[in-house]
């Protein structure tokens, strides 16, 4: 990443080159949104490091855990963190999805996740298992079989971990598989959302929905609301909605 493109990403977030890890991750994770609508408006989501920083400074876009975190670890390391990417296995419907369900990063002994939408706010320490406290809630790392650690929140698995680092080309298949296949949760509907210092703002489908601690408002859109929302909310700017044909 050459110092332009660095800056022009660290101005996009409200970073600086001074900034801390745990600015970096919570000012990212409050202005780049978790979103799939490449998938809904056609648009082939490749694991290039250069590709994913630029739809995220250049086109204002955000994206799902293979560009959040892929084009996020590129910040870090043109700033000088050492940064290994992780594949995790995301729970769901009572077991762990398949190897390379989840890009995640790790700092140090720090895990760094700026892709899987309601998460840590702040660096969660992968050598600690105690309780850490976070706006977004309690997490705790625990161990799991083979070394792999086990991520949980609020007492309720998230993912689980392998300690071994990965190349982000290693992610590929996994990243098409979401992309294409009928039965995948970023498929079925449009998401895009962002965290608010007192809750949290979704698109999802033709609804928005605000969360304000235990509030939560639901209002239905019609395309030209959705579209405007977007711009609103998300600083999105398109010119359709995002639907599979």
């Amino acid at each position: 990443m050459d110092d332009r493109t660095l800056d022009a990403y660290l101005a996009r977030i409200g970073a600086t080159r001074r900034s801390t890890l745990a600015e970096l991750q919570q000012r990212h994770l409050a202005t780049v949104p978790f979103e799939n609508l490449s998938i809904h408006l056609g648009e082939p989501i490749e694991l290039d490091a250069d590709l994913l920083v630029d739809k995220i400074v250049t086109r204002r876009r955000g994206g799902f855990c293979y560009e959040l975190n892929g084009a996020f670890a590129a910040l870090l390391g043109a700033l000088g963190h050492e940064v290994r990417l992780l594949s995790g296995k995301v729970f769901k419907d009572g077991g762990y999805g398949p190897p390379f369900d989840h890009l995640a990063l790790r700092v140090g002994d720090l895990l760094v996740d700026v892709g899987f939408g309601r998460f840590s706010l702040r660096p969660l320490d992968l050598t600690s298992r105690d309780a850490q406290h976070d706006p977004a809630g309690v997490f705790r790392v625990v161990d799991a079989p083979h070394g792999d650690v086990d991520v949980l929140l609020d007492g309720r698995p998230q993912y689980r971990l392998e300690p071994r680092p990965r190349e982000l080309e290693e992610f590929r298949a996994t990243c098409w598989y979401q992309q294409t296949w009928p039965g995948s949760a970023f498929r079925r509907g449009t998401t895009c959302s962002l965290p608010t210092p007192t809750g949290r703002i979704t698109i999802a489908g033709n609804e928005l929905i605000t969360t304000d601690g235990a509030d939560r408002v639901v209002e239905r859109l019609d395309d030209d609301e959705l579209l405007d929302a977007y711009a609103k909310h998300f600083g999105i700017v398109l010119d359709r909605v995002p639907r599979l044909s």
